[in-house]
């Protein structure tokens, strides 16, 4: 990522470049970019190929100001993070679901060493609901969040368990990757029955008092432990919701996809 694509990408997260990569400065962008970029699935139900390139990766979430999803979401930024001097490792994780263990390669986190020689720290700006702030990835103590309390568990075989309020997220093979590695998971993801991204459509950011979703046409606002609920049934309210609480602007609303 050049300089100029970074400092792009800093005021799309409506930081001013430049932004030092010490562990204050990556707190400060981890969760920056969750207030600012959306988690969202709406290319799969817009008919919009989701590509891994980072030109298409800056394209869409740089200039035409959008979201994405973790491959997405973590992918460019562990680009950004890459260009201000940070070791990023980028590594495989398998989401914890009702039927145990999601696939290989269901979803992309980062491990990151700062140049002021701290870390490693997971960064994560790509699973919906997480952590506000990076988490100590050699730790296994309790890690208190404004998201709720985190620890990391060993596995076994060198797996670890991300772990949210004792609940379990998911499970990071901790050995590196490429984005590359990914593209076989991230097609099934926008093209399977099987997959949930396929059955549904969710953009969802961290706001200052808690979280903004929109879950299919239902509106979803949470602060400080209370939350109301909101049925969006006009195309225009819609769209309107998108634009407004998310800077999302969108020429049609999106589809179920054919699958």
């Amino acid at each position: 990522m050049d300089h100029e694509t970074a400092d792009a990408y800093l005021r799309r997260m409506e930081l001013q470049p430049p932004v030092v990569a010490d562990a204050a400065g990556l707190r400060r962008l981890h969760r920056a970019h969750q207030l600012a970029v959306p988690f969202e699935n709406l290319s799969i139900h817009l008919a919009e190929p989701v590509s891994l390139a980072e030109d298409d990766l800056v394209a869409k979430i740089v200039r035409d100001r959008r979201g994405g999803f973790c491959y997405e979401l973590n992918g460019l930024f562990a680009l950004l993070l890459e260009s201000l001097g940070a070791q990023v490792t980028r590594v495989a994780a398998r989401v914890h679901g009702d039927g145990g263990l999601g696939p290989p390669f269901d979803h992309l986190a980062l491990l990151v060493r700062l140049p002021d020689g701290s870390g490693p720290w997971l960064a994560d700006v790509g699973f919906g609901s997480h952590s506000v702030y990076p988490l100590l990835a050699d730790s296994r103590a309790a890690q208190d969040d404004p998201a709720g309390t985190f620890r990391l568990a060993d596995a076994g075989a060198g797996d670890v368990d991300v772990l949210k309020d004792d609940q379990p997220q998911y499970r990071i093979e901790t050995r590196p990757r490429s984005l590359a590695d990914f593209a076989a998971t991230c097609w099934y993801q926008q093209t399977s029955p099987l997959s949930h991204f396929t059955k549904g459509t969710i953009c969802s950011r961290l706001t200052e008092s808690g979280r903004v979703s929109i879950a299919g046409r239902t509106l979803i606002q949470t602060s400080t432990g209370s939350r109301a609920q909101e049925e969006l049934d006009e195309d225009d309210a819609l769209l309107a919701a998108y634009r407004d609480l998310f800077g999302v602007i969108l020429g049609r609303v999106p589809a179920p996809p054919a699958v």
